[in-house]
């Protein structure tokens, strides 16, 4: 059985060691990169099952080499954090990560967020068929080729901001609890914070603002959740 490929971004070399040992013990490969850069060349030129980044490291952060990876990869990224800060958190999940763990860590919580979001990973929509294309007033959503059009316009999306929007979509006019959209997009074994959904949403609204759109799909329900609402288009 092929073993599950991990890269470790860190300028700390005896973070990456420990973290080396911690993986080869449950069975995955694990690969160094000691900054930003050489995680990206690491990552042009093979292919990884899922990503442990450091978010404070020198010449190119941890940020940056997550918005780097999210224009063109949708794979697992873990986020490493310092001091445990909100803004660091909420900054790494913006960008597109998809879960964060605050140093110091233990290793067993630390496998067992590896292997949540490798499960995720393997069974999210980015894996499904569904074969269908919604069309809504201004805007289409493919999400079989998970493309979003404003004005017959792509629009830039990450894969977890696809989801959440087409997710909504599909439920045209119900309200979907953030823990319905965390159980279905990020999966039930999240541990993260509820708020990655507002943060997201956000995002969203903001890039279908900047597209040209000239409302607003997703409404909020006040102690709630969210639920999408628009005319439907022409096919």
């Amino acid at each position: 059985m092929k073993k599950l490929q991990v890269l470790m971004v860190d300028d700390d070399w005896k973070l990456r060691n420990l973290l080396r040992i911690y993986l080869s013990k449950e069975g995955f490969n694990p690969v160094e990169a000691a900054d930003g850069h050489e995680a990206l060349l690491k990552i042009k030129n093979q292919s990884f099952d899922l990503v442990i980044l450091d978010v404070m490291m020198p010449n190119m952060d941890g940020w940056q080499v997550c918005r780097s990876i999210r224009k063109t990869q949708s794979v697992p990224i873990l986020m490493l954090t310092a001091l445990g800060e909100t803004k660091e958190k909420v900054q790494g999940l913006e960008l597109g990560a998809d879960d964060y763990l605050t140093k110091p860590f233990d290793p067993e919580e630390l496998i067992a967020r590896i292997h949540a979001l490798i499960r995720r990973a393997s069974s999210t929509p980015a894996n499904q068929t569904n074969n269908d294309v919604l069309y809504f007033s201004e805007l289409t959503i493919d999400r079989d080729g998970r493309q979003v059009f404003v004005h017959d316009q792509s629009l830039d999306l990450t894969p977890k901001e696809f989801d959440l929007f087409a997710t909504l979509a599909k439920n045209k006019g119900r309200v979907l609890s953030r823990e319905q959209l965390i159980e279905q997009i990020w999966g039930y074994d999240f541990e993260g914070d509820a708020r990655v959904v507002d943060i997201h949403v956000k995002n969203i609204r903001e890039k279908l603002k900047r597209s040209g759109l000239a409302y607003n799909p997703i409404q909020t329900s006040w102690g709630v959740g969210y639920k999408f609402e628009a005319e439907v288009g022409k096919s």
